[in-house]
Parts: structure tokens; C-alpha cells; sequence
């Protein structure tokens, strides 16, 4: 059950939490952003200096957390459900680096000590452990301060107005035929795309950040005066997503379109409040014929607007009608057999969590020249990674999420807090579909993106006395 742990002096008059604005608060939001940026600009965070600072980040968020409890005498912490997934998957870590394996090898047989650890590749299984450690303590930092109106409102206009300016960076990076990130970073076995270091995962953050402009766009709480920021950082996300020419990013951009169109269709009649007081009836007869239209007309123009500016080729390539090989999962059905039998063999707990790379070249039929570190689709290698135990905890935490998700779109009287729950789930059910054909999700930043939505998606947000009929 989800509260908030509040013990001192503060408390509300009717017996609720009385979430207290600290300055510290307002700090550890400041770094909550700081490290969803700083990840996404340094390549995606997938060198490990750049880890390194984020976990350093973390660590002083931590410090902060920590002196706020003390200043005011209170412990703030949201014991949201959502945390128990990755708790659960950090003891799966741990245990599989127990030694209760046996050696992949004879021990006579090479001149060093044998791992005997279930993980094919413990050190992997440790610093993947390390990755879950930081996103939990990310995770549970937003759970716990974005927590108030003005907060929350800020923080969605940073990441709009943040991701829409990476995507211009990146439309005029592959219009200027730049081989090499900020014309510093070469990458001989990717394809770069605006600061990522592969165009596909750059893809998923983009389709990430569409549900939330197109959430706010198609809703009702937004003033016309600020409709053409929406508009413009819509557009800019979807020509960036086309010319990264990946198809599954496509994809999850349409079905993240047809997300938030399908939940305003179908939740029905209703009266909501804006954050002003003002009463407004949301979506009705004509209104949604409005909707449909507009949804197609912005696919229609995105794709206009990327064949004006050259894009043909990006285009074609991300509807299917280029560069088609007689292969058409570009070598991933093997990646995905191989993943199903290392599944197969190591059914409960895996064979070490980020341990497929390791597990690959045991169980490649092919020559052995091509080295694949990951299978190309998250659900078929948490699988492989951490058996049953650990598609429990990814199904689990899906589950968590939409179920929290729809409560708040269901019961949010505030219709710009229900707008930001509709346009973050569906960047997370985006992320969810890309994840079926590459493994978006191992790159940090997305990870953190993606968590930040999930955030925005579920956090209780607490109001002063003179705006809580508007909750």
C-alpha cells in the first residue's frame, strides 16, 4: 500500500501528509533533472565515465535526502510498489553471484581461478547490479519529491522543452551528413544519431518524449498560448524519430499515437477541474472526430516535412520499403533462438543478469566471428539473463505501472495531472513495443527517461488547502 512516511512536527489539519517545499527538496529535483539530461547528452551514459558521474549524482542525492530528514525532523520516502520489482531484481543479482555453480571449465584446465558462480559472467552481474542500485535511488528520489503541483508542472516543461532541442540537434546533424557526435566521437560499429551513439535507442527516448507533448497536446488542460510549443516539439520528435530510420521507433511512435488517442476516446464523458478552478467537459461528440483528424494530419505533415527536408531515405527504410534483406530481422532470429535456449538451460534464475554476451559464444552455431552482447529484444534476454524469477519482476513492474497508471487517469480531477499520466503511459507503452524488436532500455539514459515517466505517471501529487477540491 502506497504512503508516505512522515514523522515530526508537520502535519496536516484533516490527518494527511503535509508534504513540507523545502529547499533541499527543490534541490534533489534539480539534480532528478540534472541526471536525465546529463545522461542523454553524454552519448546515452554508455561510457563508463559517464556512469560514473551519474552514480556520483545519485550518491549526492542521497547526501540531500538525507540532511532534508534531518533538518526537519521527517523521513519522506513514497513506499511505492513499483520500487519492489527492482529491489527484487537486485537479491536476484546477488544471488546469482553466489557460489553455487559449478566451472564453466575444468579447473585444470587454464592457470586461474575458476569462477563458481551461477552467473556466466559475475563481473557483468555486478556492475548490472550497481545500474539497478542508481535507477532505484533515481526512481524512488522522484517518487518521493515530485510531489507538488508546481514541481510536477516544471519538470514536464523541462522535458519538453529539453527533448525538443536534442531533437532539432539531431535533425540538423543528419541533414549536415556529420559522421561523428558533436563532431568529437567517431562510431566505426554504429550508426550515430543527435547524441546517441546508436540511432535506434536514440529513437526510443524520442518516442518516450512524444506521449508527453502529444499527451498535453490532445488534451484540454493546456492554454492556446502554449499549443504551438507542443506543436512545434511534436513535430520536431517525429521528423527526429523518421530520420533515425528505425523502424521499430516507428512503430512505437504510431501505437504511441494511437495510445493516447484510444484512452481519450474511451474513457468516457466527464467534467474535470482545471489547476485554476475552471470546470471544462472533456471530450465530447465532435471533439473526438477532432481527434482522430489530428492525429493524422500530424502523422501526415511529420512525413512531409521529412520528405521536404530529404529524408526519403529514412523514410522508406522506417515503413519497410528499403533496404529489406532476405532476412528481415537483420540476423535477430538467431540472437533470439540463441537467447531461447540459453532460457532453456537456465530456467529459474538465468544465467547472470547482463551475462549474455558471455552466454552467447557458448551457444553460437554460427563461425564465432560476430560478438553480440545483447539479444535484440529485452523480453526474450531477461529471460535468458534471469529465468522466470526475472521476467516476474519486468511483468510485475509492467503490471504495477499500468494498473496505477489508469487509476490515476480514472480518478485525477486535476485534468492537467490526468493529460501527464495519459502522454507518460503512453511513452512507456512505447518503449514497451519497441522492446520486442532491440533492446532499448540497456541504454542508461533511456532507462532513466524512462523511470522519470513512470514517475509522472503514478506519483500522488499533493495540493495546498485552497486547491484540493482540484486533486
Amino acid at each position: 500500500m502506497e504512503e508516505t512516511v512522515k514523522r515530526g512536527r508537520h502535519h496536516a489539519a484533516d490527518g494527511e501528509a503535509d508534504i513540507v517545499k523545502s529547499r533541499l527538496g527543490g534541490a534533489i529535483v534539480v539534480l532528478i533533472c540534472a541526471i536525465t539530461a546529463i545522461s542523454i547528452i553524454a552519448y546515452g551514459a554508455v561510457d563508463l565515465w559517464a556512469l560514473s558521474l551519474l552514480t556520483v549524482l545519485a550518491a549526492v542525492v542521497c547526501c540531500l535526502w538525507a540532511a532534508d530528514a534531518w533538518r526537519g525532523r521527517t523521513l519522506s520516502f513514497n513506499f511505492d510498489p513499483l520500487l519492489l520489482p527492482i529491489a527484487a531484481l537486485v537479491l536476484l543479482g546477488l544471488v546469482q553471484l553466489l557460489p553455487l555453480g559449478g566451472p564453466a571449465m575444468p579447473a585444470d584446465s587454464i592457470s586461474y581461478p575458476v569462477s563458481r558462480a551461477l552467473s556466466l559472467d559475475p563481473y557483468a552481474t555486478r556492475i548490472f547490479i550497481v545500474h539497478l542500485i542508481v535507477y532505484g535511488l533515481f526512481f524512488a528520489s522522484a517518487l518521493t519529491y515530485i510531489n507538488e503541483r508546481h514541481r510536477f508542472r516544471k519538470i514536464v516543461l523541462f522535458i519538453i522543452i529539453f527533448v525538443a532541442a536534442m531533437a532539432f540537434f539531431g535533425i540538423l546533424q543528419r541533414l549536415a551528413s556529420l559522421e561523428s557526435i558533436y563532431g568529437l566521437r567517431q562510431t566505426p560499429q554504429a550508426i550515430p544519431f543527435g547524441s546517441f551513439v546508436n540511432q535506434h535507442h536514440f529513437a526510443a527516448l524520442m518516442e518516450m518524449a512524444s506521449g508527453l507533448t502529444l499527451g498535453l497536446l490532445f488534451g484540454k488542460a493546456t492554454k492556446k498560448t502554449n499549443r504551438p510549443l507542443l506543436i512545434i516539439a511534436s513535430v520536431l520528435i517525429g521528423i527526429a524519430i523518421i530520420f533515425t530510420g528505425s523502424r521499430g521507433g516507428l512503430i512505437s511512435f504510431i501505437c504511441v499515437v494511437g495510445f493516447i488517442i484510444a484512452i481519450n476516446l474511451f474513457t468516457g464523458k466527464a467534467r474535470q477541474m482545471t489547476p485554476e478552478g475552471e470546470e471544462i467537459t472533456v471530450l465530447s461528440g465532435r471533439p473526438r472526430l477532432m481527434m482522430l483528424a489530428g492525429g493524422g494530419a500530424l502523422i501526415a505533415f511529420i512525413f512531409a516535412m521529412v520528405f521536404l527536408l530529404g529524408g526519403e531515405e529514412s523514410a522508406l527504410r522506417g515503413v519497410g520499403l528499403q533496404g529489406v534483406s532476405v532476412d528481415f530481422t537483420t540476423g535477430r532470429s538467431h540472437f533470439w533462438a540463441v537467447a531461447i535456449q540459453i532460457f532453456l538451460d537456465h530456467p529459474i534464475l538465468g544465467a547472470g543478469l547482463d551475462a549474455f554476451g558471455n552466454a552467447f559464444t557458448q551457444y553460437d552455431t554460427w563461425n564465432g566471428a560476430l560478438r553480440v552482447q545483447q539479444a535484440h529484444n529485452d523480453y526474450l534476454q531477461i529471460l535468458a539473463d534471469a529465468g522466470v524469477a526475472g521476467f516476474l519482476c519486468a511483468a510485475g513492474f509492467i503490471f504495477l505501472l499500468f494498473r496505477k497508471g489508469f487509476r490515476v487517469i480514472r480518478d485525477s480531477e486535476d485534468v492537467f495531472r490526468r493529460n501527464t499520466a495519459i502522454g507518460a503511459l503512453a511513452g512507456c507503452f512505447g518503449i514497451f513495443i519497441h522492446s520486442f524488436f532491440d533492446f532499448p532500455l540497456r541504454t542508461p539514459a533511456n532507462g532513466f527517461f524512462f523511470l522519470l515517466l513512470a514517475a509522472l505517471a503514478t506519483v500522488p501529487i499533493y495540493y495546498p488547502p485552497r486547491h484540493r477540491k482540484v486533486q
